[in-house]
Formats: C-alpha cells, sequence, structure tokens
C-alpha cells in the first residue's frame, strides 16, 4: 500500500528498459514529452481564503487489482515502435496500470466534491476498491484503446455493498498523416480513461444521492449513466399499497395520481451524536462546517460531540464563522443574521 501511495501521490517511479518504451500517466495529471517517462505529480489551484467546497460523503481509495493477465503490470499495448520518441514494440506505463487506476478515480471522486483519501484513516463512511479487467491501447492503422473496469462501492460501518458495476469504454483514432508521437499517445489514453472515470463517478453519486441524500442536502434521486452495466444499486422500495376503498368512498382522481412518496432520513441526535440546526436571516446561505460545505441554510446536521467551526457565507453579504458546541444527545440551535 505504500508504494501504491508514492506511485499515485508523488508519479516519482521512471522504468526504463531496452525492449520498450514508457508512457508517464501521474493520477491523470502532469506535463508528458520528451523522450523516456517524465513523472510530474498533479497540481491543483487550491483556494486558501475560504473554506473548500465538499460533500459530506467521505471515501477510502483501496487498492485496484489487475485481472489482465498480462506479463508486465505496466504494459498497456503494443506498437511503440511506430510512436515517434519511444523505442521498442511494447508500450508500457511509468506505474502499474492499477496505481494509474486507482490515482485517475481518486482525482474524479475529489473534482466532483467528495471528501477522498488513499489512507484509511477511520473516518470514511464509504470504501471503494475496483478490478482493472482490461486496459490496452495498440498502435495499428488506427489506434486501439479498450477499456473495462469494476468497481464497487462499499458502506463501511455495514460492510453492505452499495454500488457496483462494470464500467467500458473502446475508442478508435488516425493518427494523421504526420502519425503517432509519445505526447498524442499519451493525451488520448487520458482521454478515454478520463471518460471512465467520469462515468463512474456520476453513476457513484447518484446512487448515494439515493440511499443517503442527507450528504448531499438533496432529496432522493438517481439517473442513468450510458455505458454502465450497473451490477448492484441502490433501492429505494416505496410505501405498502393500501387497502381497497369502496366505489363510493373513492377520493378525486387527482388525488389517486399523486406520486407515492419515499421515505427520507432526517438527522437527529442519538446516543452517539448532537443535532446542529442552523437558520440565517436572509436564508438560503452557505453553510461551511470545519471548512467542508455541507449545504443552504436553513440546515439540519447530525455531528460528532465536540467543538466545531461554524462559516457562512452569501454572495453581498459579510461572511460570519463562529464556534459551535454539540454534544452528544442534545440539539443546538443557531440564529445568525448575516449584514451588508
Amino acid at each position: 500500500m505504500k508504494q501504491l501511495i508514492q506511485w499515485i501521490v508523488l508519479g516519482l517511479v521512471a522504468a526504463s528498459t531496452v525492449a520498450c518504451s514508457n508512457i508517464s500517466m501521474p493520477s491523470m495529471g502532469g506535463i508528458f514529452g520528451g523522450s523516456g517517462a517524465v513523472s510530474v505529480a498533479d497540481h491543483k489551484n487550491v483556494n486558501s481564503t475560504g473554506p473548500l467546497l465538499k460533500y459530506a460523503a467521505s471515501i477510502h481509495i483501496n487498492a485496484y487489482t489487475d485481472d489482465r493477465k498480462m506479463d508486465n503490470p505496466r504494459k498497456i499495448g503494443t506498437g511503440a515502435e511506430n510512436v515517434s520518441g519511444m523505442s521498442g514494440k511494447d508500450i508500457v506505463l511509468d506505474q502499474d496500470a492499477t496505481a494509474m487506476v486507482a490515482g485517475a478515480m481518486m482525482t474524479s471522486l475529489d473534482e466532483a466534491g467528495f471528501q477522498v483519501s488513499e489512507m484509511q484513516t477511520g473516518k470514511a463512511q464509504f470504501e471503494l476498491s475496483g478490478i482493472v479487467k482490461e486496459l490496452t491501447y495498440n498502435v495499428k492503422a488506427r489506434d486501439e484503446v479498450s477499456i473495462a473496469i469494476e468497481t464497487t462501492l462499499t458502506e463501511i460501518s455495514t460492510n453492505k455493498v452499495v454500488w457496483s458495476a462494470i464500467v467500458t469504454e473502446k475508442a478508435d483514432r488516425f493518427a494523421g498523416v504526420s502519425g503517432d508521437n509519445k505526447d498524442d499517445v499519451t493525451h488520448y489514453l487520458r482521454k478515454e480513461l478520463g471518460i471512465v472515470t467520469q462515468k463512474t463517478t456520476d453513476a457513484i453519486s447518484a446512487s448515494l444521492m439515493v440511499v443517503h441524500p442527507e450528504l448531499f442536502n438533496l432529496t432522493p434521486g438517481t439517473k442513468a449513466i450510458p455505458g454502465v452495466t450497473v451490477l448492484v444499486a441502490p433501492t429505494v422500495n416505496p410505501p405498502a399499497a393500501a387497502a381497497p376503498v369502496p366505489m363510493q368512498m373513492m377520493p378525486p382522481p387527482s388525488a389517486t395520481n399523486a406520486a407515492p412518496s419515499y421515505p427520507v432520513y432526517t438527522p437527529h441526535a442519538s446516543d452517539t451524536n448532537g443535532l446542529l440546526l442552523v437558520n440565517t436571516n436572509p436564508a438560503r446561505a452557505k453553510i461551511y462546517l470545519d471548512n467542508v460545505y455541507f449545504g443552504l441554510s436553513p440546515l439540519r446536521l447530525e455531528l460528532d460531540p465536540g467543538v466545531h467551526t461554524i462559516s457562512v457565507k452569501l454572495i453581498g453579504y459579510k461572511m460570519v464563522t463562529e464556534k459551535v458546541s454539540v454534544r452528544k444527545g442534545d440539539s443546538t440551535e443557531m440564529d445568525l443574521d448575516l449584514e451588508h
């Protein structure tokens, strides 16, 4: 696991052999070019003046496994001798294919607004793992890319599989009259893998919004993701049907055609957590808890006991930041007036 973290975060492994050429793919980011492998860690512009926009859902990225039966875990295809800037027949990454996929998933989930970590800290609510079933790039008359990745999301507290699916992507391209070069191959592979990780992230988001809408401050709902073959997905059962009503007592048609209501989890105080209610004047202000965005006011938050920092932001008003103490089994209410 230590090696996996080093490959994903630092991207400092640059292997070279006589019979193959390497492509640098450090966690879907970085600069690519020249001969050999150029490893550059991801760079993100972080606004240090304000809290980061994040969902309450936290995900631990576990190691992916390689089911491709390749003789080299870094090899993805052949045809390097036809690519400018590369030598030999094999196309090889500067890290294991599984490390590249895990890093790409981490980047995609992070950019979608999830709290993501590659290390198990004990605070994550969900664990993501998967299998790389196919990841190939072959240089022919048309470059061919084929990707199939199975990903599973498990709720850590219950060990229940929340979502599992195989996401596939097949594409080809004409390199053009001038032919391929190393940068072209790298960028095209990165683009196609990005499509797979984006579909996976969209499907995970839609599923979690059904079973845990309180983590997103949304009502339950889901959407289909093209190209995703779902193996396990959450279901929300409608209320049990009522007994038949005699004809003379049937309600008006407008009532009988009403859409069924689904149960929605409501945050509450418990033996282990406390409840914080945040009201603002005016309402619909952005609420941040310990620099993490939780939703718009008025807002109910189920929190760990202790002292927390609440920040409130609304365009046209001054930001308000206060400390609040949350006690387990108890409710705390805050009324904040915002000033211009």
